[in-house]
C-alpha cells in the first residue's frame, strides 16, 4: 500500500450560527480539516479505481496524520453539535429513561443461579450468583472499577457445569479481542490462569468434571498489527487448570485451511465434543469426538459446507440439530453418531421461520418468526405439538439455555415499549411465570406499536413496524431504521432513545427490509450478492411509504443504520439523497472493494461477494459508498459515527468515506459530519455514559434537520 507522504494541515474551523432546519441546506458551507489527496489508483478487471484516502485506512493508533486529522475532525463535530437545542434534552431524557433496574437471562449450574443486573446507570452490568431458587443474591463481579472511563467489559461468562468454577471474558475499550480469567466461585478468588487471543467468542465449554474447558483462539498477531489484520488459523485447544496457555493441547484445526473457524461444546452428558466448523456464511460441517476415548479421531456427521447445522442437545448418541438442508424456513432432526445414518426430520419445516432449538426438560422449545415477532412453540422429542408459549403481545422472545435433564429454563420478552422482562419456564407444567420485572421510568402504554406492510420496487410485500405516541396520526419527523443483512432478522427491542425520541414526539420505525432472516433463507438470499440491491430499494421503498402515507413529515425522514446498516444508509444516501432529510451511517462497511483485508472482513465475502472476482467486483461497484459519492446533487445533512478503535469494521472505512464526501464539489452545503468515539470499539461492551452520549449527539442532529421540536 503506498503512503502519502503529505502532513495533514489543518485548517481553521469555522462553525456558523445555526440557521433554521430549513434554511440549512443553503447555510455558509463549514470549513472541514484538509483530507490530502494521494495517488493510488489500482487497476481491477481492467477498471481504474482511484482510492485518494487509502492513507486514512492506517491504525490511529500508530500514525500521527491519522491522528491529527481524527482530532480536527471532532473538533468541528463538537463545535456543530454544541450548538444543537435538543442536544442537552435528549441527555438528560435518556439518562433517566436508563435509569432503571435491569437483569439479565440466569444460566443455572448445580444448585447456583448466575445472571446480570445492572441498577440503572452503571456503565457496565455487575454478575450475582444465587444459591439456590430463592436464596439470597451475591455480587461476583463488578467490572465498573475495572477502568476509570468505565470502557473496560465483562464480555462472555460461562460457569463450571456445578457452578463451582467461572471462566470470564475481559473485553477492553471495545475491541473484539478477549482475555479469559477463572474465578472460585465460593470465595471470589481470582485464579491464576489467564487466557489470550479469543475473539469473537470468548465463551468456553467446560469439561463435566471441572478439571479444565475447551476454547478457541488465534495465534497472537504479529506486532503493531492487533487491531487491523485478518485473523487465520483458528483453532480448537484444551486448558487444564492450573497450567499455562502454552501448555493447552491442540485439539483441532485445519491447517491446509486457515480461513476455517471452528468452535467446539460438550454435550450435557459429557461425553462427546461436538466441532462447528465454518468458512464464511452460516453453512457449517460438524464433528464430533468421543471424549470416553482419549485420541480418538473425529467422527465427522455434516461436510462440505453446503448447509447449516446447530447443535441443539443429544440423548445418548441420539443427536438433535436444526438446519436448512431440504428446508429453506429450517427443521429439526434427530441422527445418531455412532450409528451415523441419514438424519430423521422431528420438525419438519414449518410456514414460519425456525428462529432457534432448545432442548430442554425432555421437551424441544422451538422459537419462530412470525412477521418479525416470536411465537414459542413446545415439542416431544418425537415431534409431537404439546403447546405454545403465551406472550404479553408483540415482541421478540430470547433464551431458553440449559440441559435435556433440567426441570427449568429462562427467557426474556422485550419489545420497543417493554425493556426485557425475565420469565421463568416450568418444563413439567408449561407454565411461564415472571422472575425478573424491570421498574420503568415511562409508562409503556404511551406508545404505540404497529405492524404494517408496504411494496417495494419489485413488488415485494415488506413488514415494518411504526412507533409512535398512542394516538398520533399526523405526520411527524421519523427516524426509520434497518439492517438487511447477514441473516440477522430485526425483531421488536428496547433502547431508551428510542423512546426519548418518540416522547419528543418523533416517530421510529424499524423496516424488515431483504437480507435478514425474517422469511428464512429466500428472504436472506433475496438481499446478498447480486441481489443486494434489493436491500436498498426496500429501504427507499419504506422512505417513500412514509412520506405518502403521511407518517413522515414532508421534509422530516432521516435514517439511521449501524454495521451492515451503515453500509445500507451510505448506499441510499448515494442513489436517493432527495428522500431522506437527514441521515447517520454508523460504524459502516464503506469500502466495499477492500472489506476483506481487515479483521472481520473476510468472513463477510458470503453475503457481499469477493472483490478479487470479476462478477462480485462489478456488482460491489456499483453500490460501495465510498466509490460512489458524485458531485451535482446536494446530500443530505449527514453524521457518520465510528470509534478509533473499532477492530470489527475497521474505522478507515468511515474516514475514508466523509473524507471523500467533504471533498467532493457541488454537493450542497449541509453539514457533513463525523463522530469519532474513542475506547468504544463496534458497539459491545461500551458503556451506558458513552451510549447515551452518542445518542444524544446523533438524534440532536437528526431531530434539528428533521423538524423535531424541543
Amino acid at each position: 500500500m503506498r503512503r502519502v507522504l503529505a502532513a495533514v494541515f489543518l485548517s481553521s474551523v469555522s462553525i456558523m450560527t445555526l440557521p433554521t432546519a430549513a434554511a440549512a441546506q443553503t447555510a455558509p458551507a463549514i470549513t472541514y480539516p484538509a483530507a490530502p489527496t494521494g495517488s493510488v489508483v489500482d487497476t481491477q478487471f481492467g477498471v481504474k479505481v482511484a482510492d485518494p484516502y487509502r492513507w486514512l485506512e492506517n491504525d490511529v493508533r500508530n500514525d500521527k496524520q491519522v491522528e491529527a486529522w481524527v482530532t480536527a475532525e471532532n473538533q468541528v463535530t463538537d463545535a456543530f453539535l454544541a450548538k444543537l437545542p435538543l442536544r442537552n434534552i435528549f441527555k438528560q431524557r435518556m439518562t433517566a429513561l436508563y435509569d432503571y433496574e435491569r437483569f439479565g437471562i440466569p444460566d443455572k449450574k448445580g444448585a447456583h443461579y448466575f445472571y446480570t443486573r445492572n441498577s440503572g446507570l452503571q456503565n457496565q452490568s455487575v454478575l450475582y450468583v444465587r444459591d439456590g431458587a430463592k436464596g439470597d443474591a451475591r455480587q461476583l463481579i463488578d467490572p465498573n472499577g475495572w477502568s476509570k472511563d468505565g470502557a473496560t467489559a465483562l464480555a462472555e461468562w460461562t460457569p463450571s457445569d456445578d457452578g463451582k468454577l467461572l471462566a470470564y471474558a475481559i473485553q477492553d475499550g471495545g475491541t473484539d479481542w478477549r482475555t479469559v480469567r477463572l474465578m472460585d466461585v465460593a470465595t471470589g478468588k481470582i485464579l491464576p490462569d489467564e487466557l489470550k487471543w479469543l475473539k469473537y467468542s470468548g465463551g468456553v465449554s467446560w469439561a463435566k468434571d471441572g478439571s479444565g474447558f475447551f476454547y478457541s483462539r488465534y495465534p497472537a498477531p504479529a506486532a503493531g498489527k492487533t487491531f487491523q489484520n485478518a485473523t487465520l488459523n483458528h483453532r480448537v485447544y484444551f486448558h487444564k487448570l492450573g497450567t499455562p496457555q502454552s501448555a493447552d493441547r491442540l485439539i483441532y484445526s485445519t491447517p491446509a485451511n486457515p480461513k476455517f473457524s471452528h468452535y467446539a461444546q460438550v454435550s450435557d452428558d459429557g461425553r462427546w465434543l461436538v466441532i462447528s466448523t465454518s468458512l464464511a456464511g452460516d453453512e457449517n460441517d460438524v464433528h464430533v469426538m468421543d471424549l470416553r476415548k482419549p485420541g480418538m479421531k473425529p467422527i465427522a456427521l455434516f461436510t462440505g459446507m453446503k448447509n447449516q447445522w446447530n447443535f441443539v442437545g443429544n440423548e445418548g448418541s441420539r443427536f438433535y440439530f436444526s438446519t436448512d438442508e431440504g428446508a429453506p424456513l429450517k427443521r429439526v432432526v434427530a441422527v445418531d453418531a455412532i450409528r451415523r445414518i441419514a438424519p430423521v426430520t422431528v420438525i419438519p419445516e414449518g410456514k414460519q421461520a425456525l428462529d432457534g432449538v432448545s432442548l430442554i426438560g425432555g421437551k424441544l422449545i422451538a422459537s419462530y418468526l412470525v412477521d418479525a415477532k416470536s411465537e414459542v412453540r413446545v415439542y416431544g422429542l418425537n415431534g409431537d405439538r404439546h403447546s405454545t408459549i403465551a406472550l404479553p403481545g408483540i415482541g421478540t422472545v430470547s433464551g431458553f439455555n440449559g440441559k435435556i435433564s433440567d426441570p427449568e429454563t429462562f427467557f426474556a420478552f422485550t419489545s420497543f415499549n417493554r425493556p426485557a422482562t425475565i420469565y421463568r419456564y416450568d418444563a413439567a407444567t408449561g407454565q411461564a411465570s415472571e422472575w425478573a420485572v424491570p421498574k420503568l421510568t415511562f409508562d409503556p402504554e404511551a406508545i404505540s406499536v404497529e405492524q404494517r406492510f408496504y411494496t417495494s420496487k419489485d413488488g415485494t410485500k415488506v413488514p415494518m413496524f411504526v412507533v409512535r405516541k398512542k394516538g398520533a396520526t399526523g405526520p411527524a419527523p421519523t427516524l426509520l431504521y434497518g439492517y438487511g443483512g447477514f441473516n440477522i432478522s430485526v425483531t421488536p427491542s428496547f433502547s431508551p432513545a428510542n423512546v426519548a425520541w418518540v416522547e419528543q414526539g418523533g416517530v421510529f420505525v424499524v423496516a424488515n427490509i431483504r437480507g435478514g432472516s425474517e422469511y428464512g433463507n429466500p428472504w436472506h438470499d433475496a438481499g446478498r450478492l447480486a441481489n443486494k440491491q434489493n436491500v436498498f430499494d426496500d429501504f427507499i421503498a419504506a422512505g417513500e411509504y412514509l412520506k405518502a402515507n403521511g407518517i413522515a413529515a414532508p421534509k422530516g425522514l432521516a435514517a439511521i443504520g449501524r454495521s451492515n446498516g451503515g453500509l445500507l444508509i451510505g448506499a441510499v444516501t448515494n442513489q436517493r439523497p432527495d428522500l431522506f432529510d437527514a441521515v447517520s451511517p454508523g460504524v459502516g462497511v464503506m469500502d466495499m472493494l477492500r472489506f476483506d483485508r481487515f479483521t472481520a472482513g473476510r468472513y463477510w465475502v458470503d453475503d457481499y461477494g469477493h472483490p478479487d472476482q470479476e462478477a462480485d467486483f462489478k456488482t460491489l461497484l456499483t453500490y460501495s459508498p465510498y466509490h460512489n459519492i458524485k458531485g451535482g446533487k446536494a446530500y443530505p445533512p449527514l453524521i457518520a459515527v465510528t470509534a478509533d478503535t473499532d477492530d470489527r469494521v475497521v474505522p478507515g472505512h468511515s474516514f475514508k468515506y466523509i473524507a471523500k464526501l467533504q471533498n467532493t464539489p457541488n454537493v450542497g452545503n449541509a453539514p457533513h459530519l463525523i463522530r469519532i468515539d474513542t475506547r468504544s470499539g463496534h458497539g459491545s461492551g461500551k458503556p451506558v455514559t458513552k451510549i447515551i452520549e452518542e445518542y444524544s449527539d446523533v438524534y440532536a442532529f437528526l431531530g434539528y434537520f428533521t423538524g423535531l421540536k424541543p
